[in-house]
């Protein structure tokens, strides 16, 4: 049977229909959130935004069918040329874009707004599972793991270029990828301690106590225990980390009495000293076991120090103050009830007053008084939230849980490297995007533009999502046939 039929027969259509179900529950949110009592319209006004937003899922559609009616051996053969155009459009981007919000990211053409970097995901994507799909090509090797990050790091290049960091962070989920095809764990850990040691050092970074600067002293603190952790680990010997954890506890324990009663001093130094002392102390044992995890721990521990280092400067002289705000904004540094923080602070109200069973559909005063700003687009959650209560942002969540793990079986059963890479950037792109809006609209994260994959307005966002799922479903119904 010609595979233009079969493919109907091999279809994945619980993932086809959870699709449809998310994308008319986005459709329905964004009548809901762009309702107006004085001007009331039909849902399929096409001057309203939700009569938009059905003409691109209805187009939406039409790219879907054209995905699956294609050859999957395309999307092999395309893979790199793909990547190539969408880096050029990237780069053209920048210099022809207009400045919207203070971004360069937006092609303007005519009546149209399209985001290359949200089409540029797609190439990426498929340009790694081409890259990994190599047979000689080993994550293991550091000529192949440094070009397999230097593939997804360019476009984030080009992006953050165009002063768009929210989608610029979308790429770096791919990286997660390279795990599951056999990046050693050590890379996730050292991106966690990253994380963990930014937040921290800029948190505490203005508190002192007894003279010490609490945000660093706490992570050369954290620093210590981690090459601490590692030795013992690496060692397999769990007396080692308790006896290091009691020497440095008492260490501590004994500078602090003496800062607060005796003589006040900077207790850094002492946290310095501790760590230099347990850099050497392990640079010794590696000489004598000649056991190579031992010198990863104590590179590790002095590229930690070395990025406390730069923290400072990256937040200071890196950073836009208006990122800078967003980010002390997150973590309750200061607040900015009017200013920054307006847009999460309106949102959570509104989240908040749904209670249980919300308010009722367009019955929400948060959204229908256009409190809160960008309702429709990034913050369509809280008009959820709001109407639909927390039930109702369950059922959401509980879709897109559903969609993630069915994509993750999909990836799974592939019986090639391309297909199952493929498909988990796909899930790693989505997830992606939705963990980043729930966490800014509920005020956890920053605010960073990250839409809400199938509800956000717009119509880049939606033929981006659809592209890469339905790409995704072409492959899986070939799955059988060698391509």
């Amino acid at each position: 049977m010609p595979r233009r039929n079969n493919v109907w027969y091999s279809l994945d259509w619980y993932t086809v229909a959870l699709y449809l179900l998310l994308v008319f529950c986005g459709w329905v949110s964004i009548y809901a959130a762009s309702f107006d009592f004085d001007a009331a319209s039909t849902i399929f006004n096409f001057d309203a935004r939700s009569g938009k937003q059905l003409l691109w899922i209805l187009f939406s559609l039409a790219i879907a069918f054209v995905l699956l009616m294609t050859e999957p051996r395309t999307f092999v053969s395309l893979a790199y040329p793909l990547y190539i155009v969408f880096l050029v459009l990237l780069l053209v981007t920048i210099f022809v874009a207009p400045d919207i919000k203070g971004s360069r990211s937006w092609l303007v053409l005519g009546p149209v707004h399209l985001q290359p970097a949200e089409f540029a995901k797609y190439g990426t994507a498929l340009a790694l599972a081409k890259m990994l799909d190599n047979y000689d090509f080993d994550l293991t090797k550091p000529r192949c793991f440094f070009k397999a990050c230097a593939l997804i790091l360019l476009p984030v290049l080009l992006i953050l270029m165009q002063q768009e960091t929210g989608s610029a962070l979308v790429y770096l989920s791919l990286i997660c990828i390279l795990y599951r095809e056999g990046m050693s764990s050590l890379f996730l850990f050292a991106a966690l301690c990253a994380v963990v040691y930014f937040i921290v050092a800029v948190k505490y970074a203005s508190l002192e106590w007894l003279g010490t600067p609490v945000g660093e002293w706490l992570v050369l603190m954290l620093i210590l225990l981690v090459l601490v952790y590692m030795v013992a680990r690496y060692l397999r010997r769990a007396r080692f980390l308790y006896i290091s954890l009691l020497v440095i506890a008492v260490v501590q324990g004994a500078a602090t009495i003496i800062s607060y009663y005796l003589y006040p001093f900077n207790q850094l130094y002492v946290a310095g000293l501790l760590l230099m002392t347990a850099v050497v102390a392990t640079g010794v044992l590696y000489f004598k076991t000649l056991q190579r995890k031992l010198w990863i721990a104590v590179v590790f521990a002095l590229l930690s120090a070395v990025y406390l280092e730069s923290v400072d400067y990256v937040f200071t002289d890196v950073l836009g103050q208006h990122q800078r705000t967003r980010i002390e904004v997150a973590l309750g540094i200061k607040e900015d009830p009017m200013g920054v923080g307006y847009n999460v602070n309106q949102s959570k109200i509104a989240i908040g007053s749904g209670g249980f069973w919300g308010k009722g559909f367009l019955e929400g005063t948060q959204t229908k008084l256009r409190y809160v700003p960008e309702q429709d687009t990034d913050f369509i959650f809280c008009t959820i939230g709001e109407e639909q209560g927390f039930w109702g942002a369950t059922l959401v969540l509980t879709l897109f849980a559903l969609l993630l793990v069915r994509i993750i079986q999909l990836s799974e059963r592939q019986r090639t490297v391309f297909g199952r890479v493929y498909g988990y950037s796909v899930a790693a792109i989505i997830f992606f995007h939705l963990a980043v809006n729930i966490g800014m609209v509920i005020g956890v994260l920053p605010v960073i533009g990250i839409p809400l994959p199938f509800f956000s307005y717009g119509g880049s966002s939606l033929w981006g999502f659809t592209i890469l799922l339905f790409t995704l479903l072409c492959i899986d119904a070939s799955r059988n046939d060698s391509f």
